[in-house]
């Protein structure tokens, strides 16, 4: 099948909670405004940023309905429905399309893991079905699941198993990988970069569009990587790149996904603690963030809250 692409920028969105650590919903509909205003067409929900595994199952599709009320027409919404249990995932995917999901994706169950690119497949597949109307994502995320297998390879298998495959959102540094991806069938699948800190390098391999989490509060920059890469601009995209990985640095250094909560209470958008295990950053800590990141620009480039 065909399906429209998802180009440009894709927020992968924070969860946000109450101080006592229950869902706080209210937040969504700011985030989804604040998405809209910086130029962001899509946000893929209850992912690695929005803590997807860290959620109950009824929590994750209390997230998704709330995103799919307040996206209205200027933002694509795409569910992420992975899980260790199938069943849940089915559950999860079917919730999707009943809601008005744009999309599904699902990333590699990462406790019981598949073995060889026949038993993921199977595992997808089945989860597909579920959401039989929308584009179904593989996510390729290394990094968080173990699963090692490529991403090409999961393509190759999968191109007539799955009627709904549209592609992969591909969160890993293996840039053959990547392009083989882009180049299968002549372009057919529709694979979204998903590492932030070398956007440029997915640029000039093919990639039309990107998801990531400092793409919620950084997405200027992002955008003017893009736009000097389409003008030919390399000087210009490669320095761009360079202050936004100068933020990246300081993102991961201070915890990654919490840190990027604090950062969003900087730009207005406060949404709340990260869940246990991760641990958010103290509030003096918090002052050191804020300080490193005026060091190196931030504040200049971010996104408007």
């Amino acid at each position: 099948m065909n399906y429209p692409r998802l180009n440009g920028l894709i927020a992968a969105p924070f969860v946000a909670f109450h101080p006592d650590g229950s869902l706080n919903l209210d937040r969504i509909e700011a985030q989804a405004h604040s998405l809209i205003a910086n130029g962001v067409s899509g946000a893929f929900v209850c992912g690695t940023t929005g803590e997807g595994a860290s959620l109950s199952v009824a929590e994750r599709m209390l997230v998704a309905k709330r995103w799919c009320e307040v996206a209205g027409a200027n933002l694509r919404v795409i569910v992420h429905v992975g899980h260790t249990a199938l069943p849940d995932c089915r559950a999860l995917a079917e919730h999707a399309q009943q809601i008005g999901a744009k999309g599904v994706g699902c990333y590699a169950p990462f406790f019981f893991k598949p073995s060889n690119q026949e038993d993921l497949v199977a595992f997808c597949a089945q989860v597909a079905a579920a959401a039989p109307a929308l584009p179904f994502y593989y996510y390729q995320i290394p990094s968080m699941t173990g699963v090692q297998l490529p991403a090409a390879d999961f393509l190759k298998l999968a191109h007539d198993r799955i009627p709904n495959l549209a592609g992969v959102k591909f969160t890993f540094e293996n840039l053959m990988d990547f392009a083989e991806c882009i180049r299968m069938q002549d372009g057919r699948f529709d694979v979204v970069f998903g590492r932030d800190e070398i956007l440029l390098a997915g640029l000039s391999l093919g990639a039309k569009g990107a998801i990531g989490s400092t793409y919620n509060f950084a997405a200027p920059i992002y955008h003017r990587i893009m736009e000097a890469f389409e003008r030919g601009d390399l000087e210009s995209a490669r320095a761009h790149q360079a202050r936004a990985n100068a933020m990246i640095s300081i993102f991961v250094r201070f915890g990654g996904q919490p840190a990027g909560k604090a950062i969003m209470r900087f730009i207005g958008l406060d949404c709340g603690a990260a869940r246990l295990p991760l641990r958010s950053p103290s509030e003096a800590r918090e002052q050191e963030l804020r300080a490193e990141l005026e060091a190196v620009g931030f504040f200049d480039f971010c996104s408007v809250g």
